[in-house]
Formats: structure tokens, sequence, C-alpha cells
């Protein structure tokens, strides 16, 4: 994971804070904080299969991290797969809606709404999770729609930014490459 002393990270909380408080409404800071961390922690493209199956190989399919869940022996690690299914579902749904087609394409994932799932699942995660998070994953839940939406946002300013970077750094270097 990205420190949060990171620019990177500083740059996703900045830009989250900034399109969910003043383009949305959505001033709860846990949430803001809980969605900047997201987009730091799936940086990394190993981060999006953190969910693993019994014989350790990493899961990318919300039909498979499901059915992991639903098969878990404990309450804990049905917590930790639904909350990441739910991360995972506002991730694609928020930044990459376009891609979602294409990824899912020929997988039990087609048969799927990902953003009817990232809802139940933060909300099932909100009641069996430790007693910390259960109020940010049960907002998360509540306001799925409107996460996705305001990550639509972001990944605008961020490609906003990309393309202000590419144009100063000249035609042959992209800062994100």
């Amino acid at each position: 994971m990205i420190s949060e002393s990171h620019p990177l990270h500083r740059m996703f909380r900045g830009l989250t804070e900034s399109t969910f408080m003043t383009e949305l409404g959505l001033g709860d800071p846990s949430l803001v904080g809980y969605v900047s961390n997201l987009l730091a922690s799936f940086t990394p493209a190993p981060a999006l299969g953190r969910i693993r199956d019994r014989e350790g190989r990493p899961l990318f399919e919300v039909a498979r991290i499901l059915a992991e869940a639903e098969s878990a022996e404990d309450e804990e690690r049905r917590a930790e797969c639904h909350r990441h299914l739910g991360d995972f579902a506002l991730f694609w749904t928020g930044l990459y809606p376009e891609a979602l087609n294409r990824m899912t394409a020929g997988t039990a994932d087609g048969l799927l709404d990902y953003q009817y799932q990232g809802k139940r699942s933060y909300y099932l995660a909100s009641t069996l999770g430790p007693g910390d998070d259960r109020p940010v994953l049960r907002s998360l839940s509540e306001h799925f729609e409107l996460c996705a939406f305001g990550l639509s946002k972001v990944r605008g300013e961020l490609d906003r930014l990309e393309a202000e970077g590419a144009s100063r750094a000249g035609p042959d270097r992209a800062i994100w490459a």
C-alpha cells in the first residue's frame, strides 16, 4: 500500500475531498478518507487480487469473491471478502465502467450487477466486520451509486491532470506511463 505521506496518496485525498464535498455534498470525513484510501490501495494492480481462494490463487471476479465469502467458515473471513468485493465493485464502476463489459464478457460476472453486489457486500461487511469500520461500510452501502459517480468525477480530474502534464512534458512523454 502507498503510505499516506506519499504525494500520490495526498493527491488522491485532495481530489476525493474536493469532489465529494463540493460537487456531491458528501462531507463525511470517514467516507471520503475510505474512498481516497481505496484509490491508493488499488494503485498497485496486485492489490485488486488481494482475496485468494483456498489454493492461494488471487480472485479477480466478483462471482468468485462472492463464492469465497459464502463458503468462508468464519465471520471475519466473510467480512474481509465482502469488504473487498465492495471495494472492487466501487473501483471498477466508479473509475472504469467502460471496461466492465470487456472484463466480464464470457464470465459469470457478465450476469452480475456490480453496483448491486457492491452495495450488498458493503452492507454485509458492515454487519460482520470490526465495530470501528461498521459505520463507514454502512454509509458506503447506502451511498454506493453516489460514491461511484464521485469516483467518475475524480477520474475525469485525473485525466485532465494527465493531459496537462503530457502537454507540458511534450508529445513523447506521458506522466502516468
